[in-house]
């Protein structure tokens, strides 16, 4: 892969990780800890408390998804970003613009994806 595209994919991986370090900074600090004031009857504290776990589930992927982002860096720095885990083969820059993440070529990612729907049934 050309260093101009790694460059391009290295600051899209970490803008984006950078994003959701803000917020889960922003839950931390806004959406943690419920106020009593907030609580005018349980219905109100059943919404908040729903709320609050919607969004800790939330962060929760998203902490999934910034470990990929660090596998990506990594695959980065070590001159592997773009190529197919399974393969070998490059994965094309419109799959790594969509979804700069991903390990594997849409050829194995599909046949990955029928694998596991015959296993499913």
């Amino acid at each position: 892969m050309k260093p101009e595209h790694l460059e391009e994919f290295r600051t899209l991986l970490t803008e984006e990780k950078r994003r959701l370090l803000e917020k889960a900074a922003h839950t931390i600090e806004n959406e943690i800890e419920l106020s009593k004031d907030d609580m005018a009857d349980d219905v109100d504290l059943a919404s908040a408390l729903a709320d609050q776990n919607l969004s800790l589930r939330l962060r929760g992927r998203e902490r999934s998804l910034m470990d990929k982002i660090d596998l990506a860096l990594e695959r980065i720095d070590n001159e592997e970003f773009g190529e197919c885990v399974v393969c070998g083969d490059d994965i094309a820059l419109k799959r790594l613009r969509a979804r700069p993440v991903t390990t594997m070529c849409i050829s194995c990612k599909e046949e990955q994806e029928r694998r596991e729907q015959m296993y499913s049934d």
